[in-house]
């Protein structure tokens, strides 16, 4: 039989670990770069930080929500 030896704390071999490193950046790396493009929409749609008018746009829409509504 074959003895498998692991000396690490993970259990992981030396090359099993730089593919899980990799698998990891790689992983990171999308997550970031889909955040990043959700945020950018989500700032196109309706910024964070109020124009020299405020939140009109804000105002205007409940104004016309409420008039749909009652």
């Amino acid at each position: 039989m074959m003895e498998n030896k692991r000396s690490t704390i993970t259990g992981l071999n030396a090359e099993e670990a730089r593919e899980f490193h990799s698998l990891m950046v790689t992983s990171t790396i999308g997550y970031v770069v889909i955040a990043v493009i959700a945020h950018f929409l989500v700032w196109q749609w309706r910024p964070w930080f109020p124009s020299v008018k405020g939140y009109a746009l804000l105002e205007d829409t409940t104004t016309i929500v409420t008039k749909l509504i009652g």
